[in-house]
């Protein structure tokens, strides 16, 4: 019993590292829109100089997975929790190495007139957050519907990053001297697009903890 409590405290401190890091990626997220909504240079670095202190975090839970499965040798469903974090913290590393992708087109972008109304980009953004808050949840908490949930979501940004396209490539026909901008917003586009797949990922391993079996919601 008291083996078994450490094993359970041990798992609580390594969801909490995961829970800390998706806060930290969303933060960045969040930090990484402001700027380009408001062109702000600064803004765009910090989010680009703090990313170290996540991809520090992704190097910790790396040690203490392997610290934990060293230690306790687990199997079966408790193998699969501590595997599955180990893949969800990969795949938070990469949605806030796409703040900083988001960061860097700010930057590239300068002081201009903003284009972002045109788009889609910011729907895209807050079901984005929704999506991870979802599925790190579904996960810790073993809910499948969650993990569908975060499925449905992708479907929904899908549409936004498609029309977000259209709209970009319709207004850069009319306005060619906007390329430089709308080349960046493209991009965005693209990154939030990808990000929702990272997080559609981290509900697979989710519906795998619980079900056992390898779901694919992104089809």
């Amino acid at each position: 019993m008291v083996v078994r409590e450490s094993f359970d405290n041990n798992l609580q401190e390594l969801q909490g590292k995961m829970s800390m890091m998706a806060k930290l990626s969303i933060t960045a997220m969040e930090k990484a829109f402001e700027a380009l909504k408001n062109q702000d240079v600064e803004i765009a670095l910090k989010v680009i100089e703090e990313d170290t202190v996540i991809d520090n975090l992704d190097t910790e839970i790396n040690q203490f997975v392997i610290w934990l499965m060293v230690k306790e040798q687990p199997v079966a469903r408790d193998l699969r929790r501590i595997i599955g974090a180990l893949k969800i913290t990969s795949e938070i590393e990469r949605i806030a190495d796409f703040a900083v992708n988001i960061a860097k087109s700010t930057i590239k972008i300068g002081q201009t007139h903003s284009l972002v109304k045109i788009t889609n980009l910011d729907q895209m953004k807050d079901l984005s957050i929704t999506m991870l808050e979802k599925a790190l949840q579904s996960f810790i908490e073993e809910n499948m519907v969650l993990a569908k949930e975060v499925g449905d979501l992708d479907d929904k940004v899908d549409k936004y990053s498609g029309e977000t396209y259209k709209a970009i490539t319709k207004y850069l026909k009319e306005h060619p001297e906007e390329t430089d901008q709308l080349v960046q917003l493209l991009f965005i586009n693209r990154y939030l697009e990808r990000t929702a797949d990272h997080i559609t990922n981290i509900a697979e391993s989710a519906a795998y903890l619980i079900k056992g079996r390898i779901y694919d919601f992104n089809s």
